[in-house]
């Protein structure tokens, strides 16, 4: 019998150079001496689809050899980045011609800098991936997290990523340990969901099935954001897996506080993913009620449960082949009843997982706990950066 092939994400570090409003992990690195080793990289499962995230992936300089040794279990791999190490990205990606990119794109340039916190960083960012473009690099896109202050750029991002044929992800606020943030939320629901409907509409105009689907997925983020179930089951430490920079194991990232199944620098991967640690994060996992809707979830779901998305894009890509429109955010009850008074916003809001009064859990090691006595996050990376330029004198 084959060997399942899993979904797996690989947090390589959290150490970050963007200041962005709605995440706080650039606070809270950790160090580089404890993160992820290619001899724990090593020990992964086969999987399918391999997403490295941080932090900032390419502050790492050893990520090539993480990419390669990945590359010998994994059929696919995206980096997501800020795109801020162009030079890295570059050469990177012509070590690994078939690697895709993702960059962090906020909004157009004001809104992206002002969001992300990083001087110039939406010119740094475009000219990276107009790099790639250049260079005809197959697997480049960029990713938004949509929320009040960058609505009104949607369309006009997915225009731009549309004129350069590029992918185009998205993303709403989330509240977890791993943005160690618990005070996210979308303030003005109606106007950020009429931005995502415009968005669908685009997308089911395309020629494209994938861009199709991913109407779909836009359609559930208007459903997250009123804080409704999700609208597919989560399987997340079923066949889908995180793993953290100090090598633990968890079903995701969205968690209010970080679930281990485990540890990959102590144990093999059969001992960890059969443990009964691991098969009690999946009890909480069954039982979870934070009704994320986050890529690295909803991807393998739509996937398992295709005939529930497909049906969605059979309704309105053909069934109202005729229409300009072929979708309303109304079409959502808990939109309707909002707009007829049937709802309050505070009820909504409870139905959120921001929690103005929460301590966040950062998921950080002792050591790098101890490392915060002395010095701000910020101070340490900084640090580090000016590091790794003054003996390398790259970026």
């Amino acid at each position: 019998m084959a060997e399942k092939k899993l979904n797996g994400t690989v947090i390589v570090t959290y150490r970050c150079n963007a200041r962005c409003t709605m995440c706080n992990r650039y606070k809270c690195p950790s160090k580089p001496e404890e993160e992820l080793s290619v001899e724990t990289i090593k020990k992964l499962p086969k999987m399918y689809f391999t997403n490295i995230t941080g932090g900032e992936p390419f502050i790492r300089e050893d990520l090539p050899d993480i990419v390669r040794e990945l590359y010998k279990k994994s059929d696919r791999i995206v980096i997501s980045t800020n795109g801020f190490f162009t030079d890295r990205i570059i050469k990177l990606c012509e070590e690994f011609p078939n690697v895709g990119i993702r960059i962090s794109i906020e909004g157009l340039e004001e809104t992206n800098n002002k969001i992300r916190g990083l001087d110039d960083g939406f010119n740094k960012g475009y000219s990276t991936l107009k790099k790639l473009v250049e260079m005809k690099h197959p697997d480049v896109g960029f990713g938004m997290t949509v929320q009040d202050a960058n609505a009104k750029d949607l369309v006009e991002l997915y225009k731009l990523s549309d004129e350069l044929n590029m992918e185009f992800a998205t993303a709403s606020l989330h509240n977890s340990f791993y943005f160690v943030e618990a005070k996210n939320i979308i303030h003005d629901r109606p106007m950020v969901a009429k931005e995502f409907e415009k968005l669908i509409n685009e997308l089911l105009k395309s020629n494209s099935p994938k861009k199709w689907f991913r109407a779909y997925f836009n359609h559930g983020l208007i459903n997250y954001i009123y804080g409704q179930k999700r609208l597919l089951p989560c399987d997340m430490a079923f066949d889908t897996f995180f793993i953290d920079p100090y090598g633990d194991v968890m079903p995701c990232n969205g968690t209010k506080d970080k679930e281990i199944m485990g540890n990959l620098n102590e144990q093999t991967w059969e001992e960890l993913w059969n443990s009964e640690k691991a098969e009690r994060v999946r009890n909480k996992v069954r039982h979870c009620d934070r009704q994320c809707w986050m890529i690295g979830s909803v991807s393998p779901a739509m996937h398992k449960y295709i005939w529930k998305p497909a049906w969605w894009v059979f309704r309105h890509k053909f069934l109202k082949f005729f229409k300009q429109n072929k979708y309303s955010m109304y079409e959502n009850k808990i939109v309707r009843d909002f707009k007829d008074g049937k709802v309050s916003k505070e009820q909504l809001d409870k139905c959120s997982t921001c929690d103005m009064n929460c301590v966040v859990n950062n998921g950080l090691s002792t050591a790098s706990l101890e490392q915060l006595k002395n010095k701000t996050g910020e101070e340490i990376v900084n640090a580090d950066i000016e590091k790794q330029f003054k003996n390398f004198g790259d970026n």
